[in-house]
């Protein structure tokens, strides 16, 4: 059995009512002063106050020693795309000289640019270039992680991608929660016939990647998502994609309201998707239909702000109409390449004018239902998986106040030390 105590505060981030923190009720950080934890096999066995759980579990083989700060649970990041080859720096540079998201797509680039250098990168690359961004995220605090594929937008490269998620996920000590995302955009081949591409979605990739997943990812859930975007899929193609899928035994997760809202979000919610992700563009009619669903919205501070734009998602309509809400790096080459939830968090407090007790909940309790782990992690009660950070600070207060530097001590997988700042 693993002890810590002396946390001088321990967020335990509660359920409410067995499910997520919804509407104005999200920020319960379930304070425990001078806490502790108890982890045997790793699971959470026990919390409670210091001198409770030392008295309860005196012959605990492993005692931490928390020095008075701030313990949470290991933070949980609902939306990425980490797994990639190479980099769209010069996009960037051309952004900053003011060409948009859309006209760069338009020439080719955007996705298209990322597919062409992870098509041609071999397994063992990919893994490569994508082990230290995820080890970055881990040392951020970061113990569970979604990751999609959709840089390969062939079907081939598509189940490359997914085997790279599940060789990184047994080398790692996090765990990744993989995400088919063949509708991502479309390749060059079949940039005049959108509708040949979501056949080759339909018929070809989710029927290829069901088999994989009997061989891979068997008895785990596995999501389909799909970008409903102008310039991407339109409604009906993104329904076509996801009922197909929900068909064959995917759970649902979808890209809507980024830059337009053309009704993915009431899509998500009919077809019962665990999240609708990014919701910039958002209506008040499909705000309300989120607050009367069990649909996630997850929001990514870190791409409008990778954008340079200035509007985010409508968090205080959503949390008023009830909504559970929940936050993402969105790490990606092309918008988003952040690894930090630190800085999602920071960014949420500024823009979408959380408080960090709910920018904390929304990066933890929540964030874990948005990938069907919700009570599995990204709380602390007994039961959940024993992942735990402990912090520099001693305040859940600090977290999204400061920003720009890392601000764990030592992150716990599963009752286990993966890393810690003096170790490095």
């Amino acid at each position: 059995m693993l002890i810590i105590h002396n946390a001088g505060q321990l967020c335990t981030m509660p359920l409410h009512d067995n499910g997520p923190q919804r509407g104005k009720r999200l920020g319960d950080v379930g304070l425990i002063e001078d806490g502790a934890i108890a982890i045997r096999d790793g699971n959470i066995a026990d919390i409670g106050t210091s001198n409770d759980i030392l008295t309860r579990h005196p012959d605990a083989e492993t005692v931490i020693d928390a020095g008075g700060k701030l313990v949470t649970p290991g933070l949980v990041d609902p939306h990425t795309h980490v797994v990639w080859a190479g980099n769209r720096a010069s996009e960037f540079e051309r952004r900053i000289a003011g060409a948009t998201y859309q006209e760069i797509m338009a020439e080719g680039g955007g996705i298209a640019a990322t597919m062409r250098d992870t098509r041609a990168a071999s397994l063992d690359d990919l893994i490569a270039q994508s082990l230290p961004r995820l080890l970055s995220m881990m040392r951020q605090g970061a113990t569970t992680i979604e990751c999609k594929s959709g840089y390969g937008l062939d079907t081939q490269t598509e189940i490359k991608i997914l085997d790279a998620i599940v060789a990184l996920n047994n080398a790692l000590p996090v765990d990744l929660v993989p995400t088919f995302l063949g509708a991502h955009a479309l390749p060059p081949e079949y940039r005049d016939d959108v509708d040949g591409y979501v056949d080759l979605v339909v018929n070809e990739m989710l029927p290829a990647v069901t088999e994989w997943k009997a061989v891979n990812w068997a008895d785990k859930p596995l999501f389909c998502d799909v970008f409903c975007e102008t310039g991407a899929f339109s409604l009906d193609q993104s329904r076509h994609i996801l009922e197909t899928a929900k068909a064959l035994g995917f759970d649902l997760k979808i890209h809507a309201d980024e830059f337009d809202a053309l009704g993915g979000t009431a899509l998500a919610v009919e077809l019962g998707a665990a999240s609708a992700d990014h919701l910039v563009a958002t209506t008040d009619e499909e705000i309300k239909l989120l607050g009367e669903s069990d649909t996630v919205a997850t929001s990514l501070p870190p791409t409008p702000f990778g954008l340079g734009h200035h509007h985010f998602t409508r968090a205080s309509e959503m949390l008023a109409q009830n909504a559970v809400l929940a936050i993402a790096t969105d790490c990606n080459p092309g918008t988003a390449w952040c690894e930090s939830l630190q800085l999602s968090m920071a960014i949420a407090t500024r823009y979408l004018k959380l408080t960090q007790a709910q920018a904390l909940a929304a990066c933890t309790v929540n964030s874990a239902f948005a990938i069907k782990r919700g009570g599995q992690v990204g709380t602390l009660q007994p039961g959940a998986l024993g992942d735990v950070v402990i912090w520099q600070v001693d305040d859940y207060r600090m977290l999204g106040y400061r920003f720009g530097a890392n601000l764990v001590d030592t992150v716990i997988k599963r009752g286990e030390i993966v890393h810690s700042y003096e170790s490095g």
